[in-house]
């Protein structure tokens, strides 16, 4: 279907498309909304607040840091890896004002993950929370890394109330385990040795690497999607042009510099990066950073201290929020906007949230590969609970059939999506960027959808084996080709299963080579080499696994088993 197709089923005063001319790079939108909104909050966390002028500074500061100190060049690939934390996106920007490409990785990473992405997206410089520093250390020698800035906990809070949190976490959590980097060049230092240089302007254009943001892939390898700043610009603005939606009073439902936005899921995954990261600043709108939303009670009292106006979450942390005791007595009256993404709504969850805050929670759909937004719900009333909604302005969608052909209204197929925000591809791929691109511009996303004659779009199947705890990707060929590799291991097939908690677990089927294998020594063996949500929660010993006449196993028989 062409983007016009959409255009008067949107909710009134969301424009049928964008202007692409309005800006040339993050960076430009960034330091426009620095100036205009200067005064107003930017991030909060720990009880410290930067206002748009103070983040302004600061990743200046670090940016000049990086042309002064290093020699890293433009196109050079920094890796930012830390929970939500105020340095994220001071380092983050900085490094985009330095003409840097930023690679986003997941603190909870393990060694071999570490490896895996710094390699392959030829990292020469990593920003990291010293509660890694064990890790950094141990998979450093294996990359081709030369610079370490290294973050504590406390940096960016008043020097006494640092230097307690800092202690804190050190000798009474034992969070920071011993490691030796004598190179590594402590945040605050960095940012006291760049304050006051004068940067020099770099040109980036739309067409630039912004982002490289590591997905899997069915092939089990983690690939990174290149997003340019055209990309990444496209979606603030596609984004921001939902947000002025108008609400009953004929005013738009979101208003510029006036709302606090709460963002409990991690920055670098692609759903909260674009959201809260980059759409909220588009508005000059305040973000409330949750460092560890694991820890329920403490998010519960954070949330007491804000009148919040909307809130980022997935169906995990709603039913997590909402079955803690102390969440129904907060003040509810000025939420307006509850999205959820990542992964699939609940409509039991939905239901309960709406009687529980009398704010709907909005769906919307989107991939790694599309910077992530592709389609949206309206908000209040003009959402269909059960669908993602429709494209984004100047986004179009169509389902095709096997042969590529495109299906009628009403058909499933495999859904295709284009738009500016769909990625350049993947870095350094160029067979796996062919497979999912087209010549025209048209990503396949592997996701079965039918596109509704009102519009309104409805996933009905999944990429065929990807498993999706939390939110995040898992792909069973990642967990296979793992755990493979153990020496008592015969052969084995990963599947997802329902979790109440997590939408989705994964379970691994093994056989054996031997009778001393034991379940723990495998579960032990797993938490050595995935990250959290990747260990499979459940794992069954069998004789043998099903399979194809070529020895192909076949995981849709497990499922149907499981």
């Amino acid at each position: 279907m062409q983007p016009d197709f959409w255009n008067d089923k949107r909710p009134a005063g969301v424009p049928s498309s964008i202007d692409m001319g309005a800006y040339k790079s993050v960076v430009e939108v960034f330091e426009r909304s620095c100036k205009k909104f200067a005064d107003r909050p930017a991030f909060t966390n720990l009880g410290v607040t930067l206002s748009y002028a103070e983040l302004d500074r600061l990743s200046a500061a670090f940016a000049g840091y990086l042309q002064k100190h290093t020699d890293l060049q433009p196109g050079d690939r920094i890796a930012v890896q830390m929970p939500n934390v105020l340095q994220y996106p001071i380092a983050v920007f900085g490094a985009m004002r330095a003409g840097l490409i930023v690679v986003n990785t997941n603190p909870l990473y393990t060694a071999r993950e570490m490896r895996h992405q710094f390699k392959d997206a030829g990292v020469r410089a990593l920003v990291y929370l010293n509660m890694f520093g064990k890790l950094v250390q141990e998979v450093l020698p294996d990359t081709e890394i030369e610079y370490l800035i290294e973050a504590r906990m406390g940096d960016m809070l008043p020097s006494l109330k640092g230097w307690l949190v800092n202690t804190l976490v050190k000798k009474v959590k034992k969070l920071v385990p011993d490691y030796r980097l004598p190179q590594a060049v402590p945040f605050k230092q960095a940012l006291r040795q760049g304050h006051g240089y004068d940067l020099k302007p770099v040109k980036v254009g739309q067409d630039d690497i912004a982002v490289l943001q590591y997905t899997g892939g069915t092939t089990g390898v983690a690939k990174g999607a290149m997003l340019t700043h055209g990309n990444l610009v496209g979606n603030m603005l596609q984004v921001n042009a939902c947000m002025s939606q108008l609400g009953n009073d004929g005013a738009p439902l979101l208003k510029e510099a006036q709302e606090i936005m709460i963002a409990p899921l991690p920055l670098y995954h692609i759903y909260a990066f674009t959201a809260n990261c980059m759409c909220m600043m588009v508005n000059g709108n305040h973000n409330v950073l949750i460092t560890n939303p694991r820890d329920i009670a403490g998010f519960v009292k954070e949330l007491g201290k804000w009148q919040f106006s909307a809130l980022l979450g997935l169906n995990t942390l709603f039913v997590a929020l909402m079955d803690h005791p102390d969440f129904k007595k907060l003040d509810f009256s000025h939420l307006k906007l509850t999205n959820s993404g990542g992964t699939a709504l609940v409509k039991a969850t939905a239901e309960r949230w709406k009687a529980m805050t009398g704010c709907a929670v909005t769906e919307g759909y989107g991939l790694t590969e599309t910077s992530p937004v592709a389609s949206a719900n309206g908000y209040g009333d003009k959402a269909r609970l059960g669908t993602v909604g429709v494209p984004l302005p100047g986004t179009a969608f169509k389902v095709i059939d096997d042969d590529g052909n495109e299906q009628p209204l009403g058909e499933r197929g495999e859904l295709c999506i284009k738009g500016p925000q769909v990625m350049k591809g993947y870095w350094q791929r160029e067979e796996a960027t062919a497979e999912v691109l087209d010549a025209d511009g048209w990503f396949k996303t592997g996701d079965i959808a039918v596109i509704d004659p009102d519009g309104f779009v409805r996933i009905v199947d999944r990429k065929k084996d990807m498993i999706i705890v939390s939110g995040f990707n898992v792909y069973p060929n990642e967990i296979e080709d793992v755990v493979m590799a153990h020496p008592k291991v015969a052969s084995c097939a990963a599947i997802g299963v329902p979790d109440e908690k997590s939408g989705e677990a994964v379970k691994l089927f093994v056989v054996p080579r031997s009778g001393d294998l034991s379940v723990e020594e495998l579960k032990a063996y797993c938490k050595e080499n995935f990250t959290g949500y990747k260990v499979p929660k459940h794992i069954v010993f069998k004789e043998a696994l099903p399979m194809t006449p070529v020895g192909k196993i076949l995981r849709r028989e497990l499922r149907d088993i499981a």
